[in-house]
């Protein structure tokens, strides 16, 4: 059953990461991130390299929507057929979808251009928040948490956790490797999904535990 104490916890990292992406905001808004994104730019580029530059465009790929809508399709398929969590689904469905539609939302809100810095590979669109950084950490951070509801291993959950963080922090770092985001752009996107992501977890155990109530 929710309780008071959780629906508190969870209200709280959402408003904490609410703020942090409304603060990042109003720094890119008004041009206060330059000498941040310029700094973090060139140390995450000095090293190019084609072995580098390869392994970011494969990180990249696996944030893109390609790979996501794919890992998707077979997360939901386990969800569904062999699991029979179709509540889970519903979650899985919903973050990954509006978190979708988030990121166009905001994008089209702050018109950020792209950096012209030193640009590896081109893509078109506006650059705030990062759209790959939002749905790596929105559909690899939803899968993390309906995968620690289901290990009762402690060491298994923080591998769990320790993947999940560095496949995440890898495709944000691809992006800026490849020149196609500013450091604040993955940062926004890190905080805007995750933001998204405590409101719907909150969500869906309040859902869970109604349901539960109903039935008992």
């Amino acid at each position: 059953m929710l309780t008071a104490r959780h629906w508190s916890r969870g209200f709280k990292l959402f408003l904490l990461f609410a703020v942090i992406f409304g603060l990042i905001s109003v720094l890119v808004t008004y041009n206060h991130t330059a000498w941040f994104d310029d700094r973090i730019i060139h140390l995450v580029q000095s090293p190019e390299s084609p072995a580098l530059t390869s392994a970011a465009k494969s990180l990249s790929l696996v944030g893109s929507s390609k790979i996501v809508i794919s890992l998707s399709l077979v997360i939901m398929a386990a969800l569904f057929l062999f699991l029979k969590h179709r509540l889970e689904l519903l979650l899985f469905l919903w973050v990954g979808v509006t978190s979708n539609i988030l990121n166009s939302i905001l994008k089209n809100w702050f018109h950020r251009e792209r950096p012209n810095i030193h640009r590896i590979i081109e893509e078109p669109g506006f650059s705030f928040p990062s759209g790959h950084s939002m749905a790596a950490f929105s559909v690899y951070g939803v899968l993390t948490f309906l995968l620690w509801r289901h290990l009762r291993s402690g060491s298994a959950r923080v591998l769990l956790v320790v993947i999940c963080f560095i496949l995440t922090a890898a495709i944000g770092w691809s992006r800026i490797y490849l020149g196609v985001h500013y450091p604040s752009d993955v940062i926004g996107g890190y905080a805007a999904s995750c933001a998204w992501l405590m409101l719907s977890i909150v969500l869906f155990e309040a859902l869970r535990s109604f349901l539960k109530k109903r039935k008992g």
